[in-house]
């Protein structure tokens, strides 16, 4: 099944401002990548989450990876909240 392409654009923008902010290929931005490769919008929150990005850095990457669940069709997600229920 092709992905949609408000799906793969949401995904490609995430995807490029993450690798423009964190040129070096590092062990979380790896597992940030295959999160985003697998469409876990909650684990990429949780290790979004975990870089030291100045205020208006992670209000834009909070905003994009919105945007990116949006276009999954899984809206915002609580990172409280268990799988499947959000």
């Amino acid at each position: 099944m092709a992905a949609d392409p408000v799906d793969r654009a949401a995904q490609v923008g995430l995807l490029r401002w993450l690798r423009r902010q964190l040129r070096q290929a590092e062990p979380l931005r790896e597992r940030l990548e295959a999160a985003i490769e697998q469409g876990d919008a909650a684990e990429a929150r949780r290790i979004v989450a975990q870089f030291a990005f100045s205020d208006t850095q992670r209000r834009h990457v909070a905003a994009l990876v919105d945007q990116w669940a949006e276009a999954l069709g899984g809206g915002t997600v609580d990172d409280l909240d268990p799988p499947g229920l959000a």
